[in-house]
């Protein structure tokens, strides 16, 4: 009897060891994806279509914009967050590499706070102006700064971030330090402020709604700062093609998560976030909204690009005395 109950024991062990793992149980709830900037702004967008391609295998994405500070309150508050998977941020370069590189005391840091997910998009700056400055290339901007080198400013979507860093590297460029700076929480409200006139130039991400304004005639984008034209307006040159051909500046835009959260999380949404890329559809969509999508990112590829951009801007920010007010 004893050695039957062993035996049946031991059955019973060896089927259980045989059974597949249970499934993974996330998300539980809905997930919070923090976008450290206002509603309305490229990497906005850029998140609000993510979260929903994410609807059939994640659930509900709820965005909650929380700007300020250039984007560094909304992710220090997801470094602080449980590494759970139900929190993350829709970050860009401005949140995981300007910032961090340029505070003395930084409020995270972004390779040992972070996990890496996946890299959606990259979205290039451009000079833009509005329709009034009587300027209808790059060129004739450059002239006409150097001519009136107090008349001109320029918004940015906040101190510290990519746009900041990208009107810097213009007035270094042209030798026009005098253009002023005008911080915004984020790209959107900036952008409709010179649509409406109230300021006369900008260096924004071409992503979002500015495309609308510039076919529309309300503003000018004068050149792109990529090394090549962008797909949604192949008629915008470059700045390289102007003559600034130190004038590159674009951000990424992408899923990290809080460091800690399981790989078979960070695994699942890779996963779903790799065959909502692969559409062709959403392809088009971020292209007409004036992103460059990718399509074969991932955890390692994210941290990696990281690393990489903190490396590249730390001289340039140096170089040009770019630093953030405390």
């Amino acid at each position: 009897m004893h050695r039957r109950n062993l035996l049946k024991y031991g059955l019973a062990s060896l089927s259980a060891a045989a059974l597949p793992a249970p499934a993974l149980a996330y998300p539980d709830r809905n997930i919070r994806m923090i976008v450290p900037f206002s509603a309305g702004g490229a990497t906005d967008v850029a998140a609000r279509l993510w979260a929903e391609k994410m609807k059939n295998g994640l659930g509900t994405v709820v965005i909650e914009n929380k700007g300020g500070g250039g984007g560094a309150i909304g992710t220090a508050e997801v470094a602080r967050s449980q590494p759970d998977g139900h929190t993350l941020v829709f970050g860009n370069t401005s949140t995981q590499v300007l910032i961090p590189a340029l505070l003395e005391k930084p409020p995270y840091d972004p390779v040992k706070d972070f996990a890496g997910v996946y890299i959606v998009c990259l979205s290039p700056t451009c000079i833009v102006v509005h329709e009034s400055v009587p300027a209808k290339t790059l060129s004739e901007l450059i002239a006409y700064a150097k001519s009136n080198p107090t008349k001109l400013s320029y918004g940015s979507a906040g101190t510290g971030t990519m746009t900041n860093l990208s009107g810097e590297l213009f007035k270094e460029l042209i030798g026009v330090p005098t253009i002023t700076h005008i911080p915004y929480k984020g790209s959107a409200p900036g952008v409709a402020d010179l649509a409406s006139g109230h300021i006369p130039m900008m260096t924004p991400n071409v992503g979002g709604p500015l495309l609308d304004f510039h076919r529309t005639g309300r503003v000018r984008i004068l050149a792109v700062a990529s090394r090549q034209r962008i797909k949604a307006a192949p008629d915008i040159p470059t700045a390289i093609e102007a003559g600034l051909p130190d004038m590159v500046a674009a951000n990424f835009n992408g899923l990290f998560a809080p460091a800690g959260t399981p790989k078979a999380i960070l695994d699942k949404i890779t996963e779903l976030t790799r065959t909502a890329m692969a559409d062709e559809q959403m392809q088009k969509t971020l292209i007409a909204s004036g992103f460059e999508p990718l399509v074969d990112s991932g955890p390692e590829a994210a941290q990696h690009m990281v690393i990489e951009e903190l490396a590249r801007w730390r001289p340039i920010m140096k170089a040009t005395g770019f630093k953030i007010d405390q």
